[in-house]
């Protein structure tokens, strides 16, 4: 197998030829097709994460094909396409599996940080953790949807059902959400950093009533925002835009330190969350919303041996929508 490695952290991935992993009882082996590109992969790479764990091979928006089954596997078949996400395997024992949130697990691994991903032509998953995704669809536009699909979607539950939506951040997240969220009828303002007209362009072209600075006020009180960037000083911004009782939720693993702020952002029954993971049950429901409404990614292709040119467009604001890696 082939594969992008990172075997220092904040050094370049390095381009590797490896013996094919073999899959062990209750693994499957995936042929990877596509993999997109997210946020998180460069938190593990800038070391921003605890603990981490080097060399490890990113990626944790993958779909491919089952190659090569471990003892006891069952489902899923051999042939069959399936997506692999960020949370590749919980302990199912702890009091949080038990009281299903297995998105909070005490020991849980995650592919891509603390199990090597699909930044590779081949990985090893846990067959419980992959999921089915049928023929529908092309397979990198799909690969987005494993992450940036699966948080917002768990973001946009915990933000509640109030009709106006503000989104901070609009890449690949915020992108996919905007089209459940026009399908649920909700308005959404979108937030880009100040003086991006481009993406304001594309935030409206994807349904948002109005796209504007992080900086600006929306048209009207939101009754909750979901903070994708991961930029601590947009916590103060998203708590004076939502009105009494709105919420805002943080959706990314990782954020820039929180500024004081005075307590009457907060006062009036406001909320502040984050979101952590996400459960199976996320993802089944999700993926099955996707298909039946249509969600499209728009998708920037990238061969798999230009991961660094991939990462690096992403750092530097220049995907509109998601990456994806081509073995």
């Amino acid at each position: 197998m082939k594969a992008m490695v990172l075997t220092r952290l904040k050094t370049p991935l390095e381009w590797t030829e490896r013996a094919d992993p073999q899959p062990g009882p209750g693994e499957v082996r995936v042929k990877v097709a596509a993999c997109g590109v997210c946020r998180t992969d460069l938190h593990v790479m800038d070391g921003e994460l605890p603990d981490p764990r080097v060399p490890i091979i990113p990626g944790h928006e993958i779909v491919g094909r089952v190659d090569r089954l471990g003892s006891g596997v069952a489902s899923p078949a051999l042939g069959e396409r399936v997506g692999v996400a960020w949370l590749g395997r919980a302990c199912g024992e702890c009091v949080y599996c038990l009281s299903r949130r297995e998105n909070l697990c005490d020991h849980p691994l995650f592919t891509g940080y603390t199990r090597d991903g699909g930044f590779a032509t081949a990985t090893i998953v846990d067959a419980r953790f992959a999921f089915p995704l049928g023929e529908k669809g092309g397979d990198a536009e799909l690969a987005p949807l494993l992450c940036a699909g699966l948080i917002g979607w768990r973001a946009l539950t915990i933000a509640g059902a109030g009709k106006t939506l503000g989104l901070y951040g609009f890449g690949d997240a915020a992108h996919l959400l905007v089209q459940v969220a026009r399908f649920q009828t909700r308005t959404v303002f979108a937030f880009t950093r100040p003086g991006d007209e481009q993406t304001q362009a594309f935030a409206r072209g994807l349904g948002a009533a109005w796209a504007g600075g992080s900086d600006q006020a929306p048209p009207q009180p939101l009754d909750a925002a979901i903070i994708f960037a991961p930029v601590g000083e947009l916590v103060p911004l998203a708590l004076k835009a939502v009105r009494k009782g709105g919420r805002v939720v943080c959706a990314g693993i990782h954020m820039s330190d929180i500024p004081s702020f005075p307590y009457r952002l907060l006062w009036e029954e406001r909320r502040l969350a984050s979101v952590a993971n996400l459960t199976r049950q996320d993802g089944l429901e999700y993926l099955r919303l996707a298909s039946e409404i249509g969600v499209a990614a728009k998708i920037a292709r990238y061969p798999l041996e230009d991961a660094n040119a991939a990462l690096g467009d992403l750092r530097a604001g220049r995907v509109r929508g998601a990456a994806v890696l081509i073995p």
